[in-house]
């Protein structure tokens, strides 16, 4: 009975259901090894020779394996069907030949399968191979490659950088673009123009729209009528002449479906229409993968299966009708260069099956699957007819031309079931709306003539979507990276997500400018879709992969050197020079944009600290004068007055760990005058001045504590909002944390008590002592034990033994089931986190 590994339980419980009883199959829980987390790992003195180390959460599972082996001598493994599946099967090979489970006479396979359903499975269990030697050494290359950027960059930037966390091959340069688009943004300078529009009507008494294109017998261009002036004047031309319609054209027209999923345009597409991360989508798509409903969704790929195809067109004709479906099926070329990783696109295994039809779905998961099952079917029907007319008005004498565009959907095809989304869709882009009926030679009465002003817009910040976008577009990265390198910078505090805009911190702003000035070469662009291209020739077998390192290690080795001499008061001074446009914009009252707005003599300059850096005043510490990297123009971070109490000016400034409020100005005798920062949640925008002076009033007494009448005081501290009280025979106060910024002010004596006597009472809280669960939902089905729900430090989670499983934002605490809970313990154990061990057997 042959011994079957895959990934994750969750995936081995649905294989184990086609196989039967003829097969044991097992989880490896991801990967069982990788490089120990500390210098010398990867070995470039001796042909980059690399250490691996068996974690200990993966023992056990190695262990299970082996003594599954012991019983059954034949090996099959069946990870992903990608770089990393195949890394994971080449572990798993060589770790259970050391512990010598694999006998000389055990037979050892490698199935793929690109969907898990039962004749996938089945077909490739008939189809064997080995493990492809050419895909594990792009594998070998990549890991090596990050780990000499990670072990040998990251160390450079904690002398340079204080606070800076970490470097990567892919993700310093993802935090480029980013940091590069928001200095485009500050850089923008915004161009006025004007437009005119004329509200017409037909001779019916039907109105249509029209805009301004020629003036004087000349065609305007966008900024040919730059203020209000030259609008007036335009506007007076248009209504002082009568207007007849001189053209009006019909032309035909059509639009083809968008081809079907691969990971970074699923990724896209979930951005735009849900809001979900990249990690969200990846994580609601493995789920779907191993529940059998989806193809593999980490791919390249957007070819799909002849069979798929002819499934689609059947499901197309039987449920939209015959006109609905192409004459010839509808084939998509594959893009990727690299023809190992060109698996098949992402779609459902069974297209009969709409969201509907699936009943235990999450919400998440819905949403997701309505949507691959969408496109994929509305890639292999009909285009969309479509008639757009254009309209040409203008005057007797030539002196005037108006235009109005519109087009008719004749056949809705493939919109009648899904239109790709937009990131970024342009205000002016209006050619869609549908016009009366118009004939050459008519009267256009006027209604209104119209002028409107109009800026120039700054380039967007990117989104998550936009953002894969442009790394596919460049070619940095793989669909395998993106979610794990997006996710990574926000994780490192570089970057931070509003609105979902990707907004760079000053933290990861001064990274990238360190990394172009002292290592621009590994960051550029070009330099890291080659290295990409050379990965990709490896997994090709056309090139070996200890070259591309040795030529790779040479210049790098020899870039760290040479910055490891800096000090870094010149690597300050260097990054100061190249940020200068940025830190230090030109005054209105054209004084120099370097002195201190506060002192007056002092010089401002880049400093750094280990929240980021920030701007500070040279007379430190006599002048106290900071603000952060991305102040204001005016040279004052934004900082405004708020008001004034007792004869002080209560303002609000910008500090290098963030806004704060402040009582009055530094002096001589009150060198540091009293200041308070603004508590998580609270907005520099909303600040006035009694909640500023709320906030310099703290601490506030809620009153004293009946048993032995010392006052119980509520203020804000580094992790928070917290109460804090101390008995006379006390050597330290008790501190009770609050849950709410708001109750600091208005909790009550009552509660106060009851909090700061529970916290005495239970004093381990917070150090090792065990919490109360917000809920039980039960134990684990299959491996037993309670799982509950838990309030964490970073939000609500879910805990199984020694599995801790962050709740997505959208998923309520209190409405999670049992069923999201295992989901998210079995994939948070699959991806390498704290794994419990196996359910012990009852005596």
């Amino acid at each position: 009975m042959p011994v079957v590994v895959v990934e994750s339980p969750a995936k081995a419980k649905t294989i184990n259901k086609y196989l039967g009883s003829d097969y044991t199959v097992l989880a490896s829980y991801g990967h069982v090894r990788d490089l120990p987390p500390k210098d010398g790992s990867v070995d470039p003195d001796h042909g980059f020779e690399m250490t691996w180390e068996v974690g200990a959460d993966s023992k056990k599972h190695i262990k299970a394996i082996a003594d599954a082996l012991a019983k059954d001598n034949a090996l099959i493994l069946a990870t992903d069907p990608d770089r990393e599946g195949e890394a994971i099967s080449w572990h798993l090979e060589e770790t259970l030949r050391k512990r010598r489970a694999i006998k000389k006479d055990t037979p050892v396979s490698r199935v793929v399968f690109n969907a898990i359903t039962k004749a996938a499975v089945t077909q490739a269990m008939q189809n064997p191979r080995e493990v492809d030697q050419p895909l594990v050494d792009a594998y070998l290359a990549r890991r090596a490659l990050d780990y000499l950027v990670g072990f040998n960059l990251s160390p450079v930037l904690w002398r340079k950088l204080p606070g800076a966390r970490s470097a990567g091959r892919v993700q310093s340069v993802c935090l480029r673009l980013i940091v590069e688009r928001e200095m485009e943004i500050e850089a923008f300078k915004a161009r006025e123009y004007w437009s005119v529009t004329a509200e017409l009507e037909t001779p019916r008494g039907q109105a249509y729209s029209a805009r301004l294109v020629s003036l004087g017998g000349k065609k305007l261009d966008r900024f040919d009528i730059p203020n209000e002036t030259e609008a007036s004047l335009a506007v007076q031309a248009v209504t002082s002449r009568d207007l007849v319609v001189q053209s009006v054209e019909a032309k035909p027209a059509s639009r083809n479906p968008s081809a079907p999923f691969m990971t970074s345009t699923l990724q896209q597409e979930a951005s735009r229409k849900f809001g979900f991360g990249a990690r969200q989508t990846m994580s609601t798509a493995q789920r779907l993968y191993e529940a059998g409903y989806i193809t593999y969704m980490r791919t390249d790929g957007i070819d799909m299966a002849p069979e798929a195809i002819e499934a689609a067109r059947a499901e197309i004709e039987t449920r939209y009708g015959a006109n609905y479906v192409p004459g010839s099926p509808r084939i998509y070329k594959n893009k990727a260069k690299n023809a190992q990783e060109a698996h098949e696109c992402i779609r459902p295994t069974d297209m009969s099956l709409d969201a509907s039809a699936l009943g235990r779905l999450e919400a998440d998961q819905r949403k997701l699957y309505d949507l691959i099952w969408k496109r994929t079917l509305a890639c292999q029907m009909e285009g969309a007819r479509l008639e757009r007319t254009t309209v040409e008005i203008g005057s007797a004498d030539g002196q005037v031309g108006l235009r109005a565009t519109g087009q008719v959907v004749l056949f809705d095809g493939f919109l009648k079931v899904y239109e790709e989304g937009r990131d970024d869709v342009l205000a002016e882009e209006d050619d869609d709306k549908r016009l009366p009926q118009i004939a050459q030679g008519e009267a256009a009465p006027k209604r209104a003539v119209t002028p409107e002003q109009h800026h120039t817009q700054p380039p967007p910040r990117y989104t998550e979507a936009s953002l894969v976008k442009r790394m596919e577009e460049l070619g940095i990265g793989r669909p395998s990276t993106y979610a794990s390198i997006v996710t990574t910078i926000q994780e490192r505090e570089y970057v931070r997500k509003d609105k979902n805009r990707l907004i760079p911190e000053d933290k990861g702003r001064i990274v990238t400018i360190f990394l172009l000035n002292f290592f621009r070469k590994y960051v550029g662009y070009e330099f890291t879709a080659h290295l990409e291209e050379e990965l990709d020739e490896i997994s090709a077998g056309d090139l070996d992969y200890r070259e591309v390192l040795a030529r790779f290690w040479r210049d790098f080795s020899a870039a760290i050197a040479e910055t490891s001499e800096l000090r870094i008061s010149e690597v300050l001074d260097k990054l100061d020079a190249a940020l200068a446009p940025q830190l230090y914009p030109e005054r209105e009252d054209g004084s120099d944009p370097r002195a201190c707005p506060l002192c007056g003599d002092g010089k401002l300059h880049l400093k750094t600290s280990r929240s980021g850096g920030f701007v500070g005043c040279s007379n430190y510490p006599e002048c106290r004068y900071t603000r952060p990297i991305g102040g204001g123009e005016d040279g004052n971070g934004g900082d405004r007055v708020l008001g004034v109490d007792n004869g002080d000016e209560i303002s609000l400034r910008s500090g290098r760990f963030g806004p704060y409020v402040q009582r009055g100005e530094a002096t001589e005798d009150n060198k540091k005058p009293p200041r308070a920062s603004l508590p998580k949640g609270w907005s520099a925008d909303a600040m006035d001045l009694e909640k500023a002076l709320m906030l310099l009033s703290l601490p506030r007494e809620v009153g004293k504590h009946p048993e032995d009448g010392q006052p119980i005081s509520a203020n804000f501290g580094r992790f928070g909002p917290y109460l804090m009280h101390q008995k006379p025979d006390e050597a330290k106060p008790v501190y009770a944390n609050l849950k709410d910024p708001d109750d600091v002010f208005e909790i009550g004596m009552n509660r106060a008590v009851e909090l700061i006597d529970h916290k005495r009472a239970n004093p381990g809280r917070g150090r090792g002592a065990a919490a109360k669960p917000l809920r039980e939902l039960g134990e684990h089905p299959e491996k037993g034990s309670a799982i509950n729900v838990m309030e964490g430090r970073y939000g609500p989670y879910v805990k199984w033994e020694k599995v801790n499983a962050t709740l997505p934002k959208d998923v309520d605490p209190q409405s999670v089931t049992l069923e999201q809970a295992v989901a998210l313990i079995d994939e948070k154990a699959a991806k390498g986190g704290k794994k419990a061990p196996a359910r012990k057997k009852k005596a």
